[in-house]
């Protein structure tokens, strides 16, 4: 998983988590509940956390050391933690009821790791992920402009509760190790490659510089 930084952010306590922001999107595109997920790029291990409230067990992958070891210091007793890429590890086939990846899949080549996560749900099954596109200007110039804008603000509204109740900006030390991958991908070729791997598959671009992948894998 990536950390999350863009130059929408002009002064640093406006600063705040775009890959937090849209986990509940996510879940809510799971099943209510779910045997196997599977976490792809499962970073710290945050989204690990809540996804074990959903499943029976969740597998949450990374392939940086470093992430592993902070996911394990924080994850219930149902995830494990794998330190492993998904391109070079065999993943059992229709093994997961719903595989999740949060700003992890532009780090892939998608034409490799689609049918791989394909193979590897249930019939049934869902994908959900969300990842950095690279921008697509002009066409996306007045979607930038807001995404500054409307950060900013809710950086400001944050920043003022945070004042208002005395609260302090939690720090995760493990994840200013994140590792950064620029996007090669707009959400239009994206959209293109998902198509082709997926059919039926549903990509938008979403507000805050990130773009959001549902595929539903027939029963």
């Amino acid at each position: 998983m990536e950390r999350a930084a863009h130059p929408g952010t002009f002064v640093n306590f406006l600063s705040w988590n775009h890959n937090t922001y849209y986990q509940p999107l996510l879940l809510r595109e799971l099943p209510p509940r779910c045997e196997r997920i599977l976490d792809v790029g499962c970073g710290t291990g945050e989204f690990a956390v809540q996804l074990a409230e959903q499943a029976e067990h969740v597998d949450a992958l990374d392939r940086s050391p470093e992430m592993i070891r902070a996911a394990r210091a924080r994850v219930p007793a149902n995830v494990t933690c794998i330190e492993a890429d998904l391109l070079r590890r065999r993943v059992p086939l229709e093994h997961y009821d719903a595989i999740t990846s949060i700003s992890a899949l532009h780090h892939l080549v998608l034409a490799e790791a689609l049918p791989r996560l394909s193979a590897a749900l249930r019939p049934g099954g869902v994908l959900v992920a969300t990842a950095l596109p690279r921008t697509d200007l002009p066409r996306e110039l007045p979607l930038e402009l807001a995404a500054v804008v409307m950060h900013n603000v809710r950086g400001l509204v944050l920043a003022g509760a945070r004042a208002i109740h005395g609260e302090s900006v939690p720090v995760d030390a493990a994840a200013g190790q994140m590792p950064i991958a620029e996007p090669r991908l707009t959400t239009r070729e994206v959209r293109r490659e998902a198509a082709a791997a997926l059919p039926g598959s549903r990509v938008r671009r979403l507000l805050f510089w990130r773009y959001l992948l549902v595929w539903h894998k027939k029963a």
